[in-house]
């Protein structure tokens, strides 16, 4: 059929059906968009901010000052239940040999951490973990960490896990630290 009425007829038609399609389109966002507009303000009691100048980071007990500080952002490594804190080490100090009983997982931040495993405390085959790498420390194993003494910036890690981790020192009459 070539009529050039019917053909004509059936592109006013499809243009009607179109222009109406497109004609609901506003109508049909609108609310969307309302919504949008009118959303609630963050709650503080919902969601939880804390800029990092209002983190709170202290020095680790035992620990020379300058040589590894702690931030807990929830929990706490030597309670029960799930801990997530920050540790940051400074240039020139490491962890002793030791084990947890749960696994950890880290992920470092900033800087380059320093990692170790086994029980005997060598910093010379340490392994360098750079920003932006993740490191799972598995429950029962002896490791050690830090930065080495030529490093140029601390190295800050979260550590997440389920407390409590119970660390102990390979070496107990040692302490839990080392100068490198």
């Amino acid at each position: 059929m070539n009529d050039p009425e019917v053909a004509g007829l059936a592109a006013s038609r499809r243009d009607l059906l179109s222009a109406s399609l497109l004609g609901v389109i506003p109508m049909t966002l609108s609310p969307l968009l309302a919504d949008q507009a009118a959303a609630s303000p963050l709650n503080p009691e919902q969601t939880v901010i804390r800029p990092p100048d209002a983190l709170q980071w202290v020095p680790a007990k035992g620990y020379p000052e300058r040589s590894v500080d702690r931030c807990e952002l929830t929990g706490n490594p030597e309670d029960t239940g799930l801990y997530y804190t920050l540790t940051r080490w400074w240039p020139g100090y490491m962890s002793a040999p030791h084990t947890y009983i749960s696994d950890a997982y880290c992920l470092v931040l900033s800087g380059t951490w320093w990692c170790n495993s086994g029980p005997d405390f060598d910093p010379t085959a340490c392994v360098p973990v750079k920003a932006g790498s993740f490191v799972r420390r598995v429950a029962g194993t002896a490791h050690y960490d830090g930065v080495v003494r030529d490093g140029s910036e601390p190295a800050v890690i979260a550590i997440c896990g389920i407390a409590p981790v119970n660390r102990k020192l390979i070496d107990s009459l040692q302490p839990g630290w080392r100068r490198v």
